[in-house]
């Protein structure tokens, strides 16, 4: 765990709390329809397919594939340490894409379609950033 965080935090509020305690327990949470049966990220309480309000946390399965990305070189603020950094576009096996980050890979590596999996960040006590490394790569301390 980074002992003194300084980039921006996230927001968490009732519709996004219980994703962000699943990330602290290391679990990727994803929301899923009871009526239309397709799953939706960000985390909201209505389906933005059917709109119904009958939807559940799921266990996602943390795989997926780079969908898009970018290389920074003119940072935003708070990470002017980190140029040049990715984000990415990731399409989870559930079918929802999410933005994130690439880890314990070059930004030359990166690529479109490349198989990826979800590693936890424990950036505070409270929050846990899930990030992506590419399939294969065998875990290591991230501290």
């Amino acid at each position: 765990m980074t002992t003194e965080y300084k980039k921006p935090l996230p927001y968490i509020h009732s519709e996004t709390k219980a994703y962000w305690e699943g990330a602290k327990a290391h679990e990727l949470l994803i929301r899923k329809c009871r009526t239309c049966g397709r799953h939706h990220f960000y985390p909201r309480d209505l389906c933005p397919s059917c709109f119904s309000s009958d939807v559940e946390w799921i266990k996602g399965s943390g795989r997926g594939t780079i969908y898009s990305f970018t290389i920074c070189h003119r940072p935003a603020p708070s990470f002017e340490k980190e140029v040049p950094y990715n984000i990415v576009l990731v399409e989870l096996e559930e079918g929802v894409r999410m933005m994130s980050t690439v880890v314990e890979c070059s930004n030359d590596d990166l690529e479109i379609g490349m198989a990826v999996e979800v590693v936890y960040d424990d950036v505070t006590p409270e929050v846990t950033l899930p990030k992506f490394r590419p399939v294969g790569r065998p875990a290591r301390d991230r501290t």
